[in-house]
């Protein structure tokens, strides 16, 4: 959290109390004072037993009940200067949905909620709110302990699913433009619904079989049930937006191929597929997989529910992960739930540098996950089948910090050693797809692939083109993609309209 506080510009203080009558929000200050809040304590999200959760691909996190989420909508304090709608990535009214829940309006909340963010029932299970809005938010500051907006969040949304009354807003008449979005992921969905409540026309170009990006085919159904992301997507179609999957531009069609079709802009949002690997020999030996590919066959594919879906994954007896971040989480955790005896994460710094949710790591560690921190993999061995039997490690220590801010490991002279595993996946991280860069070459991207943006717009190098997500920043998280989203949906709207981009001097990453 930051030692200053932000000031938020008078202009956004308007428009997130527009619409809502002051006078009700002092009386229901009133009625619960600030102290009495402040000593309110935090309501728990209730969760699935360990030892049952981790032999299945249910839910892990049950999600508040009606009375606890207005228990716990009773702590925000309604700030003045609140910093957690400064901390949120998409700037969404934090302070005015949480109070309509403490007030009961429920219909009232998720609308606000929905004017910055279409996705919540996604948000709420998967942001890292307590490194964003959570970290910043005033009740922190003043006890420890953060208001829980992402579960408040997440119950919103699943109140309103549960209901079955979601609302559409009244669109405005159709401008006659055309954009179009290449890849649904997190970013694209997003840009889709601005858009289209604009009154555009909008098609998502989408290169899988379903829609969702990374939501669909990188994370499990225990952290992200598809039907959440089912239903957020055809809240997107509700609203005109048009999805064609199976589409790969840049094999398909090209961009120049759409331009022909008339469409006036768009969107590349095609995310950070490709993954990135160790580099150690071995690594093609049967038994070794990227984190993508592994997910990919189990959560998309639906490996996890054979034999209803009759995809090929390898059950492991002892499992490795490779990695420290939340993908890895994902990785090692459903090892272990298709039946591994021993699921294990291979670490090269220690606990305090894992840059993965302190959730998740929490649940891997009930679930009987090990850890094996200071550790890093040298390589591979196989059987004489070609087969992945063990893999040879060396021991680390930390020394100073390196670009990231994390202490960099050291290998320690003499201190290999062998693990034995059948399976190993690797989650260190991806690299942007490379596809549209390759097939359009006035596309200006950087040296490691990502196309580049103006970071006030999201406008790139071709006129009428814009992205975001993680094909600009490499593998980032969901709400990142979704904040540079809602950037470039303004400049998009804004450039349909006038044909004009602010082009600015190129800003380092936000």
């Amino acid at each position: 959290m930051t030692e200053n506080k932000k000031q938020m510009p008078q202009e956004l203080k308007e428009k997130l109390r527009a619409g809502f009558n002051l006078e009700w929000r002092k009386e229901l200050r009133k009625s619960i004072p600030v102290k009495e809040r402040m000593k309110l304590s935090r309501k728990k999200m209730p969760e699935r037993n360990p030892d049952e959760r981790n032999t299945d691909f249910t839910e892990v996190n049950l999600g508040l009940d009606l009375k606890k989420a207005q228990e716990e909508a009773q702590r925000c304090m309604d700030c003045a200067n609140p910093q957690c709608v400064m901390g949120c990535p998409v700037g969404i009214d934090i302070p005015s949905f949480i109070k309509l829940i403490e007030i009961g309006d429920f219909v009232k909340s998720i609308r606000v909620l929905k004017e910055t963010n279409g996705l919540p029932a996604i948000c709420g299970r998967v942001c890292p709110q307590e490194t964003q809005c959570e970290d910043v938010c005033t009740m922190k500051k003043g006890t420890g302990i953060p208001v829980a907006i992402g579960n408040l969040e997440r119950f919103i949304a699943d109140y309103e699913r549960e209901q079955g009354e979601m609302f559409i807003p009244e669109l405005p008449p159709p401008t006659g433009k055309k954009v179009a979005i290449l890849g649904a992921g997190p970013a694209g969905l997003t840009v889709a619904g601005d858009l289209a409540r604009k009154g555009h026309k909008v098609t998502i170009f989408e290169a899988l079989h379903v829609a969702g990006g990374v939501l669909v085919y990188g994370i499990p159904e225990f952290r992200l049930p598809k039907k959440i992301l089912k239903a957020e997507v055809d809240y997107l179609i509700k609203l005109g937006v048009e999805i064609k999957t199976n589409f790969v531009v840049g094999k398909t069609a090209t961009m120049e191929d759409l331009k022909k079709e008339g469409y006036n802009a768009f969107f590349i949002g095609t995310g950070a597929g490709l993954p990135n690997f160790m580099r150690i020999p071995g690594e093609n030996l049967i038994g070794v997989y990227s984190a993508n590919e592994y997910l990919t066959r189990v959560n998309l594919m639906h490996a996890y529910a054979f034999p209803e879906y009759d995809t090929p994954v390898f059950l492991a007896k002892n499992a490795i992960v490779l990695g420290g971040g939340n993908v890895a989480m994902d990785s090692v955790r459903t090892a272990k739930r298709l039946g591994a005896k021993t699921s294990t994460i291979v670490y090269r710094r220690s606990r305090v540098e894992m840059p993965a949710r302190v959730e998740e790591v929490h649940h891997a560690e009930e679930e009987g996950i090990k850890f094996h921190f200071l550790t890093t993999p040298t390589r591979f061995i196989g059987d004489d089948n070609g087969r992945l039997k063990a893999m040879e490690c060396l021991k680390m220590e930390l020394g100073e910090p390196d670009s990231s801010g994390r202490r960099r490991p050291i290998p320690i002279e003499g201190s290999e050693f062998i693990m034995n595993c059948d399976m190993a996946v690797v989650a260190i991280g991806n690299s942007p797809n490379p596809l549209i860069p390759q097939t359009t070459p006035e596309l200006k991207v950087g040296r490691w692939g990502n196309v580049e943006v103006d970071w006030e717009t999201m406008a790139t190098s071709m006129e009428g083109v814009f992205a975001g997500g993680d094909i600009i920043r490499g593998g980032a998280t969901v709400i990142l993609a979704m904040g540079d989203a809602r950037v470039a949906a303004k400049e998009i709207d804004k450039y349909l309209s006038t044909k004009k981009v602010q082009k600015k001097v190129p800003k380092k990453k936000k």
